[in-house]
């Protein structure tokens, strides 16, 4: 009985020491290098883009730059409102999004469920597992992840809800493009609360709806 007991306790502590380990963010930056390649184009070089992810509380912001422009989400968990900020050729869009058009635009990546694998990998000398999911139109997303670091707001980004860390290296197909994500930073700095503030002149503002429609002309 005693012997029992001791391998209880045993547990218990490792348990314990595995949760004291464990670092939750609620505001910090998450900066990943981006390399990009075309499927379709066996020998080219490929491109390169950076991902910069700004967290606050229930605030959000993901700046994403390329060599074609930038395109900055803020998003609001508290009310599940977005506007989507496109710089492109010189042209300034805003796109807003209600609640009900956040879900729409992110229904592929809804309720994702990750197998973990039994690779392992280290990336900024933290341990992470490997997890695969098939999002909802089939492709599949393949991700490198810490348990050792949890984000307070998981709804940053859907295709990460449900994943039990943060992700450190990922990779997303859209059509022959096949982009991987490596993250190269993570800041604990406090993040300034006008990083989440939508500007008030300089951009073009169209709904989602709008902008679905002018895509189908």
């Amino acid at each position: 009985m005693k012997k029992k007991g001791t391998v209880l306790s045993l547990v218990f502590i490792l348990l314990a020491t595995a949760v004291f380990a464990q670092k939750t963010i609620s505001e910090g930056t998450l900066t990943y290098d981006i390399t990009i390649k075309n499927t379709a184009e066996k020998n080219a070089a490929g491109s390169t883009a950076s991902l910069v992810v700004y967290l606050k509380g229930l605030n959000s912001r993901t700046d994403m730059v390329s060599h074609l422009g930038s395109e900055k989400t803020i998003y609001d968990a508290k009310n599940g409102t977005a506007a989507i900020l496109k710089e492109y050729s010189g042209q300034k869009l805003m796109i807003t999004l209600t609640k009900n058009n956040w879900i729409e635009k992110n229904k592929k990546s809804a309720g994702l469920s990750f197998i973990d694998q039994p690779e392992k990998m280290q990336i900024l000398n933290y341990q992470c597992s490997k997890a695969i999911a098939k999002l909802n139109d089939g492709s599949t997303l393949t991700v490198y992840y810490t348990r050792e670091v949890v984000l307070q707001n998981k709804e940053y980004d859907p295709l990460f809800a449900n994943l039990a860390g943060v992700p450190l290296q990922y990779q997303v197909e859209t059509g022959n493009l096949t982009l991987t994500y490596t993250i190269s930073k993570i800041d604990q700095a406090i993040v300034p609360q006008n990083k989440f503030d939508l500007p008030k002149a300089g951009y073009r503002v169209i709904t989602y709806d709008e902008n679905k429609q002018g895509k189908k002309a």
